[in-house]
């Protein structure tokens, strides 16, 4: 059975952690049908709970996905006389943050949100912010839109609190096909692959893997990935969710593996000092060879180096790792409010299944997002069916460290790869730093 590993904060709530590249092409705060709601919140909740306007908000999703959502909000306008759809979109990093709960508890809160599976959508469950959906699902206007299976990680007691609307591979490691080729390597599948193509590489003068982590994210949810192997998802659950230490010794043996990463000169100098944008800059202009990122990566590829010949691998293998073909990797989708008066959550519901209609997933995908209703087509890129596949299909799910667990943990846990990564610290001195922080 596939096992999604305990999820906590999303992609979390801290301004300090960039969110991914799909979520990231926001133009600033843009709203659509109505003012950005205020953010100096007041309590009460949603007041206009019984009204019939339906109010949705999320970070922005980038033009083309906007323009999606403003065409399915005329189209539930116009299938429902007298009814109106406002759609709000903030920046990310404020909506992740302030954003959110400062709308869900003022005065026109929205009864539809965007939220991440994990310890943040527990939350918002435990505040009272999410609807039972399984009503809708199994004899209302969700009726058979999802399989029901797709629902697993956003179900908790028996009570569907999401519908899932895109599911992402968080990491793997991309590679320039024709810069490994004329090297002579293969991409890498096992770790001592790994470091002997890092090794040739930097020899050549090459950087072998960029990555831009001054938000502390990017390489951090790569390398969480990397700990999870060698750890076990049980051992990196308990210690992120603050059931155990991180004492043990396997602990040690996975931040070597990240010690040995500085050793082999595998990235960048640069990489605690440029952010992920950066980044990806260096494999697209050819800098180097290869990138670990999560499945956006294609859609922004082919916007901005529409030449370059790559593909991926998943995480080479670890020596005597406990979760072999692990995948780490994240469910998004929309909350219903369950302050929200019942005939608004009925009509929430009926958005929500106008949302992922046939004609509206084509025109996600048109926008460069492949909602969980999509099937193999022509008009989405191969790498991404394959990427949702390794999804689908893994035994174990790893959830990054600022999706699925307290943000302070994670931050925490973030600075302490990056210190190693970066060749500031050592792997043992790095994990006494943070069982000392996470003591405070």
């Amino acid at each position: 059975m596939r096992r999604v590993a305990h999820a906590r904060p999303l992609r979390d709530a801290n301004a300090a952690f960039a969110v991914k590249k799909h979520l990231q092409t926001a133009v600033g705060l843009a709203t659509t049908g109505v003012a950005v709601l205020a953010l100096a919140g007041c309590s009460g909740g949603a007041s206009a709970a019984d009204d019939q306007t339906l109010r949705i908000a999320m970070g922005s999703p980038g033009e083309a996905q906007i323009r999606v959502w403003e065409s399915v909000a005329e189209q539930f306008e116009a299938d429902n006389d007298g009814w109106k759809v406002d759609l709000n979109f903030q920046d990310d990093d404020m909506y992740q943050t302030i954003g959110l709960p400062n709308l869900l508890n003022g005065r026109n809160a929205p009864d539809i949100y965007f939220e991440w599976v994990g310890n943040r959508l527990l939350e918002r469950d435990a505040d009272g912010f999410v609807a039972d959906l399984s009503p809708f699902i199994e004899d209302g206007p969700l009726t058979g839109v999802l399989d029901e299976g797709q629902y697993a990680a956003a179900t908790v007691d028996d009570r569907v609190l999401m519908v899932p609307h895109i599911a992402d591979v968080t990491n793997v490691l991309w590679y320039n096909t024709e810069i490994l080729d004329a090297a002579g390597i293969e991409a890498p599948t096992s770790w001592d692959e790994l470091l002997d193509a890092c090794d040739t590489l930097a020899a050549d003068g090459i950087i072998p893997i960029a990555s831009g982590n001054k938000d502390l994210w990017a390489a951090g949810n790569w390398l969480a990935h990397l700990v999870s192997r060698v750890v076990g998802h049980e051992e990196y659950d308990k210690a992120l969710s603050g059931e155990a230490d991180f004492s043990a010794p396997a602990w040690q043996d996975a931040f070597g593996y990240v010690e040995d990463l500085a050793e082999h000169k595998c990235v960048n100098e640069s990489v605690n000092a440029i952010d992920d944008n950066e980044g990806a800059q260096l494999f697209f202009q050819g800098k180097a060879a290869m990138h670990a990122i999560g499945s956006w990566l294609v859609s922004w590829a082919i916007d901005e180096a529409p030449d370059l010949d790559f593909d991926f691998v998943n995480l080479p293998a670890m020596p005597g790792e406990a979760d072999p073909d692990s995948v780490i990797g994240v469910v998004t989708g929309y909350v219903v409010n369950a302050k929200s008066g019942q005939d608004k959550q009925e009509k929430a519901a009926e958005f929500l299944a106008l949302l992922s209609s046939a004609e509206n997933t084509d025109a996600f995908i048109e926008a460069e997002a492949v909602p969980v209703t999509a099937t193999a087509s022509e008009t989405i890129d191969e790498r991404t069916i394959r990427l949702n596949s390794l999804l689908s299909e893994s035994a174990v799910v790893i959830s990054p460290p600022d999706t699925g667990y307290d943000l302070d943990v994670a931050d925490a846990f973030y600075r302490s790869l990056a210190e190693v990564l970066g060749g500031r610290t050592t792997a043992d001195d790095a994990l006494t730093q943070l069982q000392e922080q996470l003591a405070k």
